[in-house]
C-alpha cells in the first residue's frame, strides 16, 4: 500500500496586517505599565499635584489673572499636559532600552511583525498610558482649578496628538540609546527643557525678546498652548499652526520610527 503524502505545515497568512501579533505586542505593553501602576500612574499625579500646591496654593492672591482666568485654571491644562508628554516618552523609551539591555528584543523581532506592526505597538502603548495618566492627573488637579471645557476638539486633539508625538520621540530616543545614561541624556537636555519652556507656567507674550519670539520654535509650545486653549478659550500663539505642526511632525516621526524598525536599527546587534 503506498504510503499517504505528507503535507508538510504551511505558514500562516496574517494577509496585509497581522492584527493578533500587533494586538499581542500592544496589550504587553499596556500590561507592562499597568503591573506597577503605583509607579507609572500615581506617581505622575502625585508630582502634578505638588506643582499646583507650590505654584498655586503658595502663590494664592499674589499672582495677576492670565488669559482673563485665575493662575490656578491657567496652569491646570499645562500640569495635565506635562504629564502626558513625560509619561508618554518614558513609556516607550524605556520599554525599547531595557528589552535592549536584556536582550530580549527577539520577542519582537523574531515574530512575523513588520516595522509598521512593531512601530503601531510601541507607540499606541505608550499613547495609552499617555491619556490614562493624562486623564488621572484632571480628575485629581480639577478639585483645585474647577477648569471649564471649551472646545472638546482642541483637548481631545492636542491630548492624543501629544500623546502619539511624544511616544514617537520616546521610540527614537529608546531605539538611539544603549545605556540608561543615553536616555538620560535625552530626557534632561532635550525633554525637559522644551516642556519647561513652552509656557506652561507663564505667558510667553510677557517674555523679552529674544525668548518671546524663540517660544514659538518650540513645538511643546504649541501642544500646550492648544491644549490650554481647549479649556479656557484663548492662545498664546496661532491654533491652526499648533494643530498643522501636530499632524506633520506625527507623520515624520512616524514614518522615521518605522524606518529605523526596519532597517533594525541597533536592535539587530
Amino acid at each position: 500500500m503506498a504510503s499517504e503524502q505528507v503535507v508538510p505545515p504551511q505558514p500562516r497568512d496574517y494577509g496585509d496586517f497581522n492584527f493578533e501579533g500587533f494586538k499581542t505586542l500592544y496589550l504587553k505593553e499596556i500590561k507592562r505599565f499597568w503591573k506597577v501602576a503605583m509607579q507609572t500612574i500615581a506617581a505622575p499625579v502625585i508630582t502634578s499635584l505638588l506643582y499646583m500646591l507650590i505654584f498655586a496654593v503658595a502663590t494664592s492672591g499674589a499672582r495677576q489673572p492670565m488669559e482673563g482666568v485665575s493662575f490656578r485654571e491657567f496652569i491646570a491644562p499645562g500640569l495635565v499636559m506635562m504629564a502626558i508628554l513625560n509619561n508618554a516618552f518614558a513609556n516607550s523609551s524605556s520599554s525599547l532600552l531595557q528589552s535592549k539591555m536584556m536582550g530580549l528584543t527577539s520577542d519582537f523581532m523574531t515574530p512575523p511583525l513588520s516595522p509598521l506592526e512593531q512601530t503601531a505597538a510601541f507607540v499606541l502603548g505608550a499613547a495609552t498610558r499617555g491619556v490614562v495618566v493624562g486623564l488621572t492627573t484632571a480628575l485629581a488637579v480639577w478639585p483645585f482649578a474647577h477648569f471649564q471645557l471649551t472646545h472638546l476638539w482642541a483637548v481631545a486633539f492636542f491630548g492624543v496628538g501629544a500623546s502619539l508625538l511624544m511616544s514617537l520621540v520616546g521610540v527614537l530616543g529608546g531605539l538611539w540609546s544603549e545605556k540608561w545614561d543615553h536616555l538620560a541624556t535625552v530626557t534632561n537636555f532635550v525633554v525637559m527643557p522644551l516642556t519647561f519652556l513652552s509656557g506652561t507656567f507663564y505667558l510667553t507674550e510677557r517674555l523679552p525678546e529674544p525668548f518671546r519670539s524663540g517660544s514659538h520654535f518650540n513645538p511643546m509650545f504649541y501642544l500646550i498652548d492648544g491644549f490650554r486653549y481647549g479649556f479656557i478659550g484663548q492662545a498664546d500663539g496661532s491654533v491652526a499652526i499648533g494643530v498643522a505642526l501636530t499632524a506633520v511632525l506625527t507623520v515624520v516621526l512616524t514614518v522615521w520610527s518605522w524606518r529605523l524598525f526596519k532597517t533594525g536599527y541597533r536592535l539587530k546587534t
